[in-house]
């Protein structure tokens, strides 16, 4: 159902009405939602930690479908991939449709390079179609043994730029609204020191961690939301434990949890939205809440 929701939000937005509207075309027909019921049905089966998806390729040209001929990918494709990453290629056709972009969506945990793990199992479905290059998906399944941790730690490792200045002019207001808008310009961390600057006045050193490819659009929302006129650079090597954000069902509902996992330490965090939303509706406060969930999980 998660996974059609994904699916009936993308036509929604591609046919400019509400969901309750829409008509599922191609992803409506049987052999579709075998594809889904079977892939879902594995999945749960299998019950993987994490799961890491490859960039996805799309394919490139046009398709012949229940709305005439469009380009690829689909534009409901194209919504349900947002914020993935695609690429096209020489490959002329649809590589992805909206069925498995949503299965994609749903189950990936990250999208990458394949991680450093001990392979147990491989297995390939094959497309009827003949390509240039092999028409499969390919699924891999292994677990990152003791034998793999240093090399993980070194994996774990990246360059990230720090970009800083200073401001004495930004009220508290003006200060939250360029965090936020720092943040959706793909910041990975914001944060102020409260400062003394020239002529005994007190301001606000604004420091902003980011990755080098979204540089350019952290300076812009900078020079945009700030009243700075100028931004200083620094580079740094980042140390982190892999993250994943796992769903767990519960007698109150789904939880969502964050689990980082490396350097032998594993750290479990619950989503406080969830938490907040179980102890508003029981009436309990958000530490009583988090035992809840604990104790039906443990």
């Amino acid at each position: 159902m998660a996974v059609y929701g994904l699916i009936a939000e993308a036509e929604s937005h591609a046919h400019g009405v509400p969901v309750t509207q829409i008509h599922f075309h191609e992803v409506g027909t049987m052999d579709a939602v075998a594809d889904i019921t079977a892939v879902c049905l594995l999945m749960d089966r299998l019950a993987p930690d994490k799961v890491v998806v490859s960039p996805v390729h799309v394919g490139s040209g046009k398709v012949r479908c229940a709305h005439g001929v469009l380009p690829v990918p689909a534009p409901a494709t194209a919504f349900i991939l947002k914020d993935v990453p695609i690429y096209g290629g020489e490959i002329k056709g649809e590589l992805c449709t909206p069925t498995g972009a949503a299965l994609l969506k749903h189950f990936a945990c990250e999208f990458g390079p394949m991680p450093m793990m001990k392979v147990q199992a491989t297995g390939y479905g094959m497309g009827k179609k003949d390509f240039e290059a092999a028409n499969c998906v390919r699924a891999m399944i292994g677990e990152a043994g003791a034998g793999f941790e240093s090399t993980a730690h070194a994996a774990a490792a990246d360059e990230i730029a720090e970009l800083s200045c200073n401001v004495d002019d930004m009220s508290g207001e003006a200060v939250g609204f360029a965090m936020d808008r720092l943040f959706e310009a793909g910041a990975l961390d914001v944060y102020t020191i409260p400062i003394g600057m020239k002529k005994s006045r007190p301001g606000l050193l604004i420091h902003v961690m980011c990755r080098e490819k979204d540089k350019e659009s952290i300076l812009r929302a900078l020079f945009t939301h700030t009243s700075t006129i100028g931004v200083r650079e620094n580079r740094f090597t980042r140390h982190v434990l892999e993250r994943s954000i796992e769903t767990v069902k519960t007698p109150a509902g789904p939880v969502r949890r964050k689990v980082s996992r490396g350097y032998g330490v594993t750290r479990v965090k619950f989503e406080h939205d969830d938490l907040a939303r179980i102890a508003k509706e029981k009436g309990i406060s958000i530490a009583e809440a988090e035992d809840l969930v604990k104790k039906d999980i443990f």
